[in-house]
């Protein structure tokens, strides 16, 4: 995948700050939209999707330590 940023290589306190820093980026990135226009208003939805990928391998990762459990 071309847009993994390289999440798996994180432990989960670096994916969870990771994760604070993107959500924070994306709320200047709204404000300053709704201020001034971004020139390029793709890069919100690039956000959002790379926000979305964090949440993905948390709570992948959630479910392969409950299967370790059950085993």
């Amino acid at each position: 995948m071309k847009n993994n940023l390289g999440l798996k290589e994180l432990s989960d306190k670096e994916l969870q700050e990771r994760l604070e820093v993107e959500q924070m980026q994306l709320v200047k990135m709204k404000i300053n939209h709704a201020v001034s226009p971004l020139e390029n208003s793709n890069v919100l939805r690039t956000a959002r999707k790379n926000i979305a990928r964090i949440h993905t391998e948390i709570r992948m990762r959630q479910l392969n330590s409950e299967a370790s459990k059950v085993e």
